[in-house]
This record gives structure tokens, sequence and C-alpha cells, in this order.
């Protein structure tokens, strides 16, 4: 650019006679420095231009990448969304079919074909605190889920069997409320006082440590103040955990308060002796319940119940193995007071293929416990009944299993009249989470 300006500017002159006449050197020499200081100026302009336009291609990147992270970041944030949901939300459930047959002295054999089937949901609405619903068939029993099949292929019910609450106040401690899964320890997965399908409303605590824990419990047999049986009871485990060589220990003591004495029963018919489950009741007369006809009867005593249990795991070869043994002594009855479970069990039934063999021996003496929340298969259900109990089970996968149950049992232990009872269970089970 420089050399075409003083070119053009030396040819000009060159072509005029006169103007070269009359530019002497010192006007020639100022005109030169002049065009070297436009063509510097000129030099500028270009660079300054050059820069101008390398930052505009600078920023057209930067704000090119900018809309590429927004958007990658709301994706992101919208995916995270989704996954957070789907983590925090959980399901699980199980069905069963059972054949169930059923041989007590003095009635005709009965058998049957029932099923069960629940569904559960639980979501992490915080950090610490989840919220759970859960559907199960059956109706109003508290001791029962099955319904049994027939009527026609008529629709079975299904009732509200979970909706609770669990607060993770601190590490360890779980607190619950609503109607919720038994918390209370059971040694050998069989417990003596509760039947497995029972879930208690109300309150409950759980605080586990390295080797000890602590279970609470304030449950409503009936709430309503209206209610002539209306009942608030409550209890508490204190238990320990810790290993001997190969030997892993469990052990602890339980109490409970379940205050019965002259109420009538929460569930079924007041005037009914069977609706107390083995239970002591009394008319208002004093006399045995069902002496007199359509006569409500009440509890003859509380349920003030102290509890020992213990567990020890080991393994025999490749098999898991366990003995238990569960123990409760009602102190508010003066005769027929005591219950008691011992039992083993070898193997697992969890990965395909594996078995698992249980046995138990139980004496549940009329009033040891509450008869309405106590098995409500062993003997028939309720209490005033022992005898042996034995279980297989085979896992046909991780979400499959097939098994049996036997009951050799005897009932109506207290009247004199002592009935045997055999019943036979063949179960197959799927589960899923």
């Amino acid at each position: 650019m420089k050399r075409i300006l003083f070119l053009t500017l030396a040819c000009s002159f060159v072509g005029s006679p006169a103007a070269v006449a009359e530019v002497t050197d010192e006007d020639f020499e100022q005109l030169r420095k002049q065009l070297v200081a436009v063509s510097l100026r000129l030099e500028e302009l270009a660079a300054e231009n050059a820069e101008l336009r390398r930052a505009q291609d600078q920023a057209a990147t930067a704000i090119a990448d900018v809309e590429t992270t927004v958007a990658g970041v709301r994706a992101s944030e919208i995916a995270a969304a989704g996954d957070s949901w789907a983590d925090r939300i959980k399901l699980d459930g199980d069905f069963r079919y059972r054949f169930d047959d059923i041989d007590a002295e003095g009635s005709d054999t009965r058998r049957r074909n029932r099923i069960r089937a629940r569904a559960n949901i639980k979501a992490e609405v915080a950090d610490n605190i989840d919220v759970g619903f859960g559907l199960a068939t059956g109706g109003s029993d508290p001791g029962s889920a099955n319904q049994t099949l027939g009527g026609g292929g008529s629709s079975k019910g299904v009732v509200l069997n979970l909706a609770y609450v669990d607060w993770e106040a601190s590490d360890g401690l779980h607190i619950y409320g609503g109607k919720f899964r038994n918390p209370l320890t059971k040694v050998g997965g069989q417990a003596l006082m509760w039947d497995g399908d029972w879930t208690p409303e109300g309150l409950a605590v759980q605080y586990k440590r390295d080797w000890y824990f602590v279970n609470a419990i304030g449950n409503y047999l009936e709430s309503d103040s209206r209610s002539s049986s209306n009942n608030f009871s409550w209890g508490a485990q204190f238990g320990a955990t810790g290993r001997f060589g190969d030997v892993k220990l469990t052990g602890g003591l339980g109490y409970y308060s379940i205050k019965t004495a002259g109420e009538s029963t929460t569930f079924g018919d007041p005037t009914d002796p069977g609706d107390y489950f083995g239970n002591t009741a009394v008319e208002a007369s004093g006399l045995p319940c069902g002496t007199t006809a359509d006569t409500t009867c009440v509890y003859l005593y509380d349920y003030l119940l102290a509890q020992v249990f213990a567990e020890a795991s080991f393994e025999i070869g490749d098999w898991p193995a366990k003995v238990f043994v569960d123990y409760v002594k009602n102190s508010d009855a003066s005769v027929d007071d005591t219950g008691v479970t011992l039992g083993a069990s070898i193997g697992q039934a969890r990965d395909r293929g594996q078995m698992q063999f249980t046995y138990y021996y139980a004496d549940k003496e009329a009033d040891s416990t509450l008869g309405l929340l106590t098995d409500s298969d062993f003997g028939g259900g309720g209490t005033d009944n022992k005898g042996h109990w034995l279980q297989f089970n085979y896992s046909v996968n991780r979400s499959w299993t097939i098994g049996a149950q036997y009951f050799i049992n005897e009932t109506d232990l207290t009247s004199g009249a002592r009935s045997d009872y055999n019943r036979l269970m063949i179960d197959t089970q799927w589960k899923w989470k």
C-alpha cells in the first residue's frame, strides 16, 4: 500500500514539468515523510481491523460454547431429575399359591386352595424420610392375608396392609408411624407371640448399634374412644449380638403391656368364645364365656408379658445353621401363663438349587400371650395348643420358592378334652423387587 501511493504521487510529479520545476528538495522530503506517516497509519488501521475480526470470532465461539453448555446442563438436570425419582421409589411384593389340608380330630378333613398377594411401594421423600404404602389380599383378619378360592370365581378382597412413615432420626435410629411391618426381633424367624402377617398400628422405634439393639412399639388394638374396648398396648426389647469363634449369638429380653382385663375382643364376635383365640374369657357373672347364649364376654386377664429369647448361628460344612429359643410368661395370669418355642434350621433357600429345613416345638398355654396376634396356622390359631412344626423349602431361582409345612399339634389343652390337629400346607411363592 505504501509503495503504490508513493509511485502514484511520483508519477504525477514526473508527468508535470511545471510541478517538477516548482518542487524543491525540501518539499520533496516533506512529501516523502507525509507519505511514510500515512503508510504507517494505514498499517495500524489494518492491524486494528484484524484484531477486531479476531475478537468477533472469539466472541462468537464463546457464545456458541455457552449455549452448548447451557443446553447440556439443562439436559443433565432433566435427566438427573428423572433418575432421582426413579431411584427414590422402590417396589416389592410377592404372590403365593397354597394347598391346605386340615385334619382336626372331631371334624371332617378340610382341603382348600388359597392365594396371597402383596404389593408395596416406598418413596424416599427426603434424605432421611421414607413413606410406604402396601396392599394385600385378605379381609379384616389381623393374622392372615390369605383368600380361599371358590365362590364361583367371585372377586377376592384387597385391603390396606401398610401405610407408614419411616424417619431415620439419626444413624441407626428409625421411628415409624402408621401401619407398618412388625419391627420386633423374631429369633429363628419364628415368632412365638406374633403372626408373620400381623402389621402393627401406632408407633415404633428401632435403634441398632454395632453390638446391641433396642426395639419399642406402641400399638392400638382399638384407637376409637367411642369403642368400649379401646386399647393401647406397648412393649420393648433390648438385645445384643456377638461372636464367639465361628458362632454368632443373639439374645435379649422383652416386656409388653397389653391391657385387656374386663374388655371384649377387638376382633370378632364378643359373645363367641372362639373369638378370644384360646385366651380365658368370662361373662359378667364370672361364668366361662359361652355359658349363656348371646352374652358379651370379656378377657379375664391382662397380658403383662416378660420375654427371653436367644439364637445361635453357625455353619455345618457349607450349610448355614441356627438354633433358637423364645420364652414368654404372663405375670397377670395365675395359671396357664407360660409359652415357649424351641427350634433349629439348616440350609437356606435364596439362590437356585438351595434348600432349607426348619423344625420347632411350641407350647402356648392359654394365657401365655394374646391369642389374637399369635400364629394363625399353628394349632388352628391362637393359644391353648402345643406340638411340632416342620418346614422344607427349595429355591427354584432367586425369586421362586416351593415348599411344604406340616403341623403335628394338640389343641384345647385347658379343657381336658385334648384334640389332635394335623395340617399340611404346600406352597409355591414368587417374590419381586
